[in-house]
């Protein structure tokens, strides 16, 4: 099987953010219960504007990580693993049970409460934790298995922004949508007159992003918008998606999402945080991403198959879409991007932040114990 070298790239500047990731969020909970703590989450609320550090983070380069999100799926439709119909599809049936079971299980225990809200939280993966864990099996892991859980990252993330764009969005203020979608559809146009320079596509998407930002839908949506709006061309190297798609690799996975982490971990664990466990919302978000997440991405993938909706590839069998069905439970990113949405409450974030640690640990060492056990070594 032919991998592009971009795909390679992806790979291994994912994989190699992961172990980044890991390291800032220990040490920001690291700082934040420390002696500095007060100066540490001064850093995070410091204003800029008439908005904090974070706000700018989460709001402003969380939409960087999304234009790359929509760059990779692009090219997965256009030229990867999703270009073909019946390939696509194991992966697409994944993701999506991936998505409901989760969902299911967190709202079997939270229906009619208050943090009902928070049933989109365990339906994340974290692309970058997810990769840097099947890394770490080097050689043995298939290049099936490699672009399986890629391709179901990425269409997790899609799923992912769809339910923060109809789910998470409070107020309208439709004018301001409307300004934001009109630019989407010039975008358009000038992709189909075959406009290849970046610069009026970049310049138009930043007006785009402000008028997205104060219309009510979350700003990020801007960039998996403009992702689609840049021509993809024919894919190769001097084509401009490529082009954008190749330069943002690196920015995002050692700059953009290590500050997410940064400022997005900076918990408070008081004396008593183990009682933040307990609760409904938090049981919630432990049973969707341990439970839930291998479950439903396997056994809608054996029903893809099945059906023969979908096909296996070659090189992979049940045991293998199992073990990395236990790594689509690693949230993190995804999972707090949701939970700042979800919730308004300071102490619910907090507590289901520190759940989604703890969940998506286990299910990254539950992932790669029982894949080391039943991958061969090459």
């Amino acid at each position: 099987m032919r991998i592009t070298k971009l795909f390679n790239d992806f790979f291994d500047s994912e994989k190699a953010g992961g172990f980044v990731l890991i390291a800032c969020t220990v040490l920001s909970l690291l700082l934040t219960n420390s002696y500095w703590s007060e100066e540490y989450l001064a850093l995070w609320h410091f204003q800029i504007g008439h908005h904090s550090f974070e706000h700018w983070i989460n709001d402003g380069l969380m939409t960087i990580f999304f234009l790359l999100i929509g760059l990779e799926l692009e090219r997965e439709i256009y030229a990867g693993e999703l270009s073909n119909v019946k390939n696509a599809l194991l992966p697409i049936f994944a993701a999506v049970g991936g998505m409901l079971v989760p969902a299911g299980l967190y709202m079997f225990l939270n229906y009619g409460t208050e943090t009902q809200s928070g049933a989109g939280i365990p339906m994340a993966t974290d692309i970058a934790f997810a990769l840097g864990i099947l890394s770490l099996l080097g050689n043995r892991v298939p290049i099936s298995l490699k672009i399986f859980l890629t391709a179901l990252a990425v269409i997790d993330d899609l799923g992912a922004i769809l339910i923060i764009a109809i789910f998470y969005t409070k107020n309208l203020i439709w004018s301001n949508l409307l300004i934001a979608l009109g630019i989407f559809a010039f975008l358009l146009v000038l992709n189909r007159l075959k406009v290849r320079n970046l610069i009026p596509y970049l310049l138009l998407g930043v007006v785009m992003w402000y008028f997205m930002l104060n219309s009510g839908v979350h700003a990020t949506i801007t960039g998996v918008l403009l992702a689609f709006a840049i021509p993809f061309g024919n894919g190769n190297k001097k084509s401009t998606s490529y082009i954008l798609q190749h330069f943002l690799h690196k920015p995002v996975a050692f700059i953009i999402l290590p500050l997410f982490a940064l400022a997005n971990t900076a918990i408070i664990l008081n004396s008593d945080w183990h009682q933040a466990l307990s609760h409904n919302y938090t049981l919630g978000i432990a049973a969707g991403l341990i439970i839930g997440k291998p479950i439903g991405i396997w056994l809608f993938s054996f029903l893809a198959v099945k059906l023969k909706i979908s096909q296996l590839p070659d090189d992979l069998n049940w045991q293998s879409i199992f073990g990395v069905s236990f790594l689509g439970g690693i949230g993190f990113t995804m999972s707090i991007f949701i939970t700042l949405l979800a919730f308004s409450d300071v102490e619910h974030i907090n507590n289901a932040k520190i759940m989604i640690l703890i969940s998506s640990s286990i299910a990254a060492i539950f992932g790669l114990l029982y894949l080391k056990a039943s991958l061969k070594k090459s």
